[in-house]
């Protein structure tokens, strides 16, 4: 048996190709997760397979993201998502009932389980020892059908951890020294697997903090051994039978090592607009701040709304501010209920809000214009909090309690006093918004109901040996997924409505966009570093394609984009030469010759008279996806 966690689950797991570095290899997937906000396209292309049931070991609906019901779409969403759960065999949880990501963590997740969800903070469930990834929707779609994912066989990076943290530092200053040290780009194909003597010292829930946020280096996922401390939180779950002890072997190999003495980490934030920007916090502020919004899947687990309410018990919060709190799951809100620290929270000025997503995805909770905001959530990404000239800082629980008492970007440290706390041995287990899939022949009864916004798939053709077109538009380096395709309440209702959505594509880096596509007939984009990093949205690659984008040629992509636009049959290459990418502007007449996809590709641009040289990662089998104009068509063609 190999050595390290990832190596043990992967081998156990590799129905095709071989276990060696950048390597393709095919997994057998155990589970899915989706939530709305992505869930129902994925489910759409579900139906369009024609599989009679999922064919997982279990797969999981949430309802979290898109939960503001200003008129029918959503809540006709909703309905849809649940019928398609009880037509096919799927557990389904209600609005209402939390984050997917806390939730699986707290009812779901099993160690030594491979888990793809249509969500990019999935690897939250490696806190428990899943081998978990995000992944676009159709993806997600074809693992309920039996169909293996693919991956390029990782590079295994070990973060040894020794010593323990002290009072009034977390798992996010942990991360966000983690990202202090790789940034958000150049870790694509890697594995974060922490091992060391420190492991022990952090609970389930810091684990999942990290593993969450680890999603912002870039990387594959991230993992934690399951182990004693995992035991008890699965015993305090009611879950003792899922659990399996997973170790890494004392003489595993890691490809390279990374170590942090947790004794030395301090109270870190990560400054606009990038959750790689990383400075100790003592090195900030004190910056006068407008906002503090605690919750979303990064941190808004028990533990974390603990240590809040402790900091905030008997206190007031500054009148030069708001402040949010978002919980991660009814068990969190029975538990602060029960311990009175709910009553804490809403003394101290703290506005509670529903059990869900929100702010973090800029659905409510925006600040006010040029403000500053300190959240505890994963992303900060330039207008993603629905306020574009917003300046937000990612930071703890202890960071951001402290912040909102003071009106200023405080180190916890200064405030003093006691700083421990206690989770129950026994969480509080009730499962009755979790609705269970019915037996086969009842499901199959199930009728699916659709609103008039949920739209049909649209269909796309074969690509032709030679893509023509303009440059649509040029974009810079770590373009994200909000860049590409905006979320928030205005924009998110139509995610199962493209012709609708695809007014949006890039409306905040040109307005024009999606004029200059309709009226050129399609065409490129060319971008620079680490395209289309952030959330998995399949959005991002499936409304582009419906305007016509042929391919996208950057410098380098970000991992579950890329796979993302392969997926719906957009070329993605890079310049063989990255000083070829000065050498394009928006609107050249380009001409790009792909072949069959098995070698290099020439690109000739026609406006300047020059031929410039592209190179590309793909496999044979995702030429043949992309030459059959997406893996739809690909899987019917078979």
């Amino acid at each position: 048996m190999a050595g390290t966690i990832t190596e043990k689950i992967l081998a156990k797991h590799i129905v095709e190709g071989e276990a060696k570095m950048g390597c393709e290899v095919a997994l057998k997937i155990d589970n899915t997760l989706t939530q709305d906000a992505t869930g129902t396209m994925a489910y759409l292309q579900f139906e369009a397979i024609g599989i009679d049931r999922v064919k997982t070991q279990f797969s999981v609906s949430f309802v979290d993201h898109n939960t503001l019901q200003t008129d029918f779409k959503n809540a006709d969403d909703h309905r849809f998502l649940e019928s398609v759960a009880k037509r096919y065999g799927i557990y389904f949880s209600k609005p209402g009932n939390g984050i997917c990501h806390q939730l699986f963590l707290e009812r779901f997740a099993i160690p030594g389980n491979t888990l793809i969800g249509s969500d990019s903070h999935t690897p939250t469930a490696g806190g428990i020892g899943c081998f978990a990834m995000g992944a676009g929707g159709l993806d997600v779609a074809c693992a309920m059908a039996g169909e293996p994912f693919r991956i390029k066989y990782p590079k295994i990076v070990g973060i040894k951890l020794t010593g323990k943290l002290n009072p009034w530092v977390s798992a996010k200053d942990v991360i966000l020294e983690v990202l202090s040290r790789v940034d958000v780009k150049g870790n694509v194909g890697k594995v974060f697997e922490y091992f060391g003597d420190g492991v022990k010292t952090l609970s389930v829930p810091d684990r999942a903090t990290i593993t969450n946020m680890g999603t912002e280096t870039g990387c594959t996922t991230s993992i934690f051994p399951s182990d004693e401390v995992t035991r008890q939180f699965l015993i305090a779950q009611g879950r003792e039978k899922d659990f399996v002890p997973l170790v890494a072997d004392d003489d595993a190999v890691y490809d390279e090592v990374i170590e942090i003495d947790l004794s030395s980490v301090e109270p870190m934030v990560a400054l606009p607009h990038s959750p790689g920007l990383v400075k100790k916090v003592r090195e900030v502020g004190p910056i006068k701040v407008d906002q503090v919004a605690i919750g979303s899947c990064t941190n808004s687990s028990l533990r974390d709304l603990k240590i809040v309410a402790r900091i905030l018990k008997g206190k007031t919060i500054s009148d030069t501010l708001h402040m949010f709190i978002s919980p991660g799951s009814r068990q969190v809100v029975e538990h602060l209920v029960n311990d009175g620290e709910y009553v804490d929270l809403v003394r101290a000025g703290a506005r509670i809000i529903e059990n869900a997503c929100g702010p973090c995805i800029g659905m409510g909770c925006a600040p006010a214009s040029g403000s500053v905001s300190v959240r505890t959530f994963n992303r900060n990404f330039e207008g993603r909090s629905g306020t574009k000239d917003a300046k937000v800082y990612l930071a703890s629980p202890e960071t951001a309690a402290a912040t909102a008492l003071t009106g200023y970007l405080t180190d916890p440290r200064d405030l003093g006093g006691d700083s421990t706390i206690e989770l129950p041995e026994r969480f509080i287990v009730n499962d009755n918004m979790i609705i269970k899939p019915l037996p086969e022949e009842e499901a199959k009864k199930v009728e699916i109901v659709r609103g008039p916004n949920i739209k049909p798939l649209p269909t796309f053709d074969p690509l032709s040996d030679t893509l023509k077109g303009k440059a649509l538009i040029k974009v810079g380096d770590n373009i994200t997924t909000d860049h590409i395709m905006p979320a928030g309440a205005r924009v998110l209702p139509f995610r199962s409505n493209i012709p609708e959505i695809s007014k949006f594509v890039f409306e905040a880096v040109d307005p024009d966009f999606y004029r200059k596509a309709r009226e050129s007939g399609g065409g490129f984009i060319i971008g620079g570093e680490n395209y289309g990093q952030g959330s998995s949205r399949e959005h991002a690659a499936l409304a582009p394609k419906y305007l016509g984008v042929k391919a996208v040629v950057v410098k380098s992509f970000a991992r579950i984009h890329l796979a993302n636009l392969i997926n719906f049959g957009i070329v993605p290459l890079t310049f063989r030469n990255p000083e070829d990418y000065d050498r394009i502007d928006e609107g050249d007449n380009l001409e790009i010759e792909i072949g069959d996809l098995k070698g290099a590709c020439v690109l000739k641009n026609a406006t300047k008279n020059i031929t410039i040289e592209l190179e590309h990662t793909l496999s044979e089998k995702d030429a043949e996806i992309l030459k059959c104009g997406g893996k739809l068509p690909w899987l019917k063609s078979r």
